[in-house]
């Protein structure tokens, strides 16, 4: 089935749910929620050298997770739809988020190579999460880097 992008605003959660089972991916566009994005918070690394560093500073999870952000920028996904894609259980996002925090805030003055929306902010009323374009190109470039050459 084809996939068909709706605006659907306050539609309550379950009824997006249904509609998500149904071929619609409910999305919410980050430029009509976050005033001033992409740029909208100072503690979003842009540059790809600092995308680089958080990568190889991070656990292979967090890199797991970048990698998979990385596949569809500009695209806010809620965490559970996040962690279905990688194998993931359901909060184990929020597990590897805490383990990265204090690298974050020692090494990167809490900087993050991803943007997040809160659940009021958000057409799935969850926590959303994904990469910009600029930080979705630094990272995809660090992964295909690191694949080993079959020969």
């Amino acid at each position: 089935m084809a996939r068909r992008d709706v605006d659907l605003t306050g539609l309550p959660g379950d009824h997006l749910a249904a509609l998500d089972r149904m071929g619609l991916r409910v999305r919410t566009n980050p430029a009509e929620a976050e005033p001033g994005y992409p740029a909208e918070n100072p503690k979003i690394l842009r540059e790809p050298a600092e995308i680089a560093r958080f990568h190889a500073a991070c656990s292979d999870l967090m890199r797991a997770l970048l990698d998979e952000l990385s596949r569809a920028p500009e695209e806010p996904r809620p965490f559970p739809e996040i962690e279905d894609a990688l194998g993931w259980p359901h909060r184990r996002i929020s597990s590897v988020l805490g383990g990265v925090s204090t690298l974050r805030r020692r090494e990167f003055d809490g900087a993050r190579p991803y943007h997040f929306l809160a659940p009021r902010l958000t057409v799935s009323r969850r926590w959303e999460m994904w990469m910009d374009g600029t930080q979705a190109d630094a990272v995809q470039a660090l992964s295909r880097s690191r694949r080993p050459v079959r020969r």
